[in-house]
């Protein structure tokens, strides 16, 4: 039985193996939820952040699937694979063991900023309608357009060379925005220093204001489930909170019916993304402002909701 009044975001320590699309389900199941969406996929090697909006706060993915990526990063130098990670079928190899740490560090810089990439082939990108993981498994070699993504912050935390096996690790910390291919960063990263490299680990440390150090394992989401489900409704966080890096602001009880019934609203608030709430700190309305008036963009149906918001911790 599905249960339509569980409603807010429940920050996941996604695993190597499921797709994202696995752990939302398994989500949904556990909260008895209709209905539940993620705001940024992991690949299924990839451990971390996975946030998944559960109920209502569906209505929140668009806006928080745009906000900055953190990862720790592990690039092998050494050898290139078809998929540009560890699941793909080695396709060339250099020694790299003459890599050192200096190398890597003063390569960093060139990656900051502003930056064109080429979409892997082995991704969900669309080219002339299809999806070019398809065209991958195909066989067929598809033209690709450079797209500019964002990389806020590159830095190297620990490097290892194997002489004995030619290869070298060095594992990162990136901070980026969206799109950005972590596996197209190690493979460029490994062109720059002449050698073929490739994604061997990833994990997700943030995702927009969601951190791994709220996030719960599959097997803890399952034991809360199954000895203290109302345990399980008390870690998600309210939709208010979920979007807590946009200013909000309170509306009399009249603005509250005017908003949810999509009207705008004449008021002098700074241009953006606002969080509209009642009087009791629920997110009435995701709105636009500007102009001197506020547009609802998304408005939220509390009817369909039944536990309070989480309260912010912060």
């Amino acid at each position: 039985m599905r249960d339509a009044a569980v409603c807010g975001v429940l920050v996941v320590d996604k695993p190597a193996g499921p797709t994202s699309f696995d752990v939302v389900s398994r989500v949904r199941r556990l909260l008895r939820a209709e209905r539940a969406g993620h705001t940024g996929t992991l690949d299924p090697a990839a451990t971390g952040v996975l946030a998944v909006c559960v109920g209502e706060a569906v209505k929140l993915q668009q806006f928080l699937a745009g906000g900055d990526k953190e990862y720790e990063a592990t690039v092998v130098f050494g050898s290139a694979t078809a998929t540009g990670d560890a699941e793909g079928e080695v396709v060339a190899r250099a020694d790299a063991s003459g890599l050192r740490p200096e190398s890597v560090r003063e390569a960093l810089p060139r990656f900051l900023g502003l930056i064109e990439q080429v979409p892997p082939m082995f991704s969900a990108v669309r080219v002339g309608g299809r999806r070019l993981h398809e065209a991958a498994r195909a066989g067929e070699e598809v033209e690709r357009q450079p797209r500019q993504v964002a990389v806020h912050a590159l830095e190297l935390l620990d490097f290892v060379s194997t002489p004995d096996r030619g290869v070298a690790l060095a594992r990162l910390t990136i901070r980026c925005g969206k799109g950005t291919y972590v596996r197209a960063l190690a493979v460029d990263l490994g062109s720059a220093l002449g050698v073929p490299a490739h994604l061997g680990a990833l994990r997700r440390t943030a995702a927009g204001p969601f951190r791994i150090e709220e996030a719960l394992t599959l097997p803890e989401a399952e034991r809360l489930a199954s000895a203290d489900r109302a345990g399980l409704c008390a870690r998600l966080v309210g939709m208010a909170d979920a979007l807590r890096d946009a200013p909000a602001i309170r509306l009399s009880p009249g603005e509250v019916r005017d908003v949810g019934h999509g009207r705008a609203l004449a008021r002098g608030e700074a241009a953006g993304l606002v969080r509209a709430l009642d009087g009791d700190g629920r997110l009435v309305a995701v709105c636009e402002a500007g102009g001197g008036a506020l547009r609802p963009v998304r408005v939220m149906s509390w009817g369909r909701c039944g536990p309070r918001p989480r309260q912010p911790n912060h």
